[in-house]
């Protein structure tokens, strides 16, 4: 009576707190970045973009001993990093460490030449992500805003329409044992990332910029104080 109490408290009360615990400590989640939203002029000029690059992880537990300070000067030289850090996170006995994010494609193709010369095909990650650009430098930053390094909005529209912009993230899951390391290869849930809404603003590009050019020439002939001619010049 003992025990069937027992198993009965575990799968009723228990039941849910357990089988959480169980998926977080079997599964291995790597978070896949949506492309966020284009903002526009209103004539469709591209005022802030995402680019599409890459970034670098790694599974420490499926990187076999012998292998381990050979993908971190790998690593290292490819992307310009510090060996020592590199191989600590190489070294650790987790599940999964970032290396390095949002690198350009022919950087992790270069990672991609070594890993199939070297016979290395476990324990690297190489992730979509994507990466702001504004194609007008300055041009009306204090309005436009910017991101930070995961990509939410800080200031100006980035921030105030972040909800629109940013999209949704997708996920890939693979299955580990009670270590960490992967169980099988190919096995993996992947769940599509969805991207952010663009945006349209009434602004005028060209009328911004004759504007911007104008106020710069007022500041210097009038003798502006230099933090506000900075403003009107679009960088704080």
């Amino acid at each position: 009576m003992l025990l069937i109490a027992r198993i009965s408290y575990i799968q009723f009360i228990q039941g849910d707190e357990l089988q959480t615990m169980a998926y977080v400590q079997q599964t291995l989640d790597r978070t896949i970045n949506p492309n966020r939203g284009t903002i526009y002029d209103r004539n469709g000029e591209i005022l802030a973009m995402s680019a599409s690059v890459e970034t670098i992880t790694v599974n420490p537990t499926n990187i076999s001993k012998d292998n381990k300070e050979k993908v971190a000067r790998a690593l290292a030289d490819i992307f310009d990093l510090d060996y020592e850090t590199v191989l600590k996170k190489v070294s650790r006995k987790t599940s999964i460490e970032t290396i390095v994010k949002k690198v350009d494609k022919e950087k992790t193709d270069e990672l991609r030449n070594w890993m199939q010369n070297s016979g290395i095909t476990a324990g690297i990650n190489i992730d979509e992500d994507t990466k702001r650009y504004y194609p007008y430098g300055t041009l009306a930053s204090h309005i436009i805003g910017f991101t930070g390094s995961d990509n939410q909005g800080l200031d100006g529209i980035e921030a105030k329409y972040d909800e629109t912009l940013s999209g949704q993230k997708g996920k890939i899951v693979r299955k580990t044992d009670a270590s960490g390391s992967i169980i099988g290869y190919g096995e993996e849930g992947y769940q599509d990332a969805i991207d952010g809404d663009s945006i349209v603003l009434s602004i005028d590009a060209n009328i911004q910029a004759i504007a911007t050019k104008y106020l710069e020439e007022a500041c210097i002939d009038n003798k502006c104080e230099e933090g506000r001619s900075n403003y009107y010049n679009g960088s704080k």
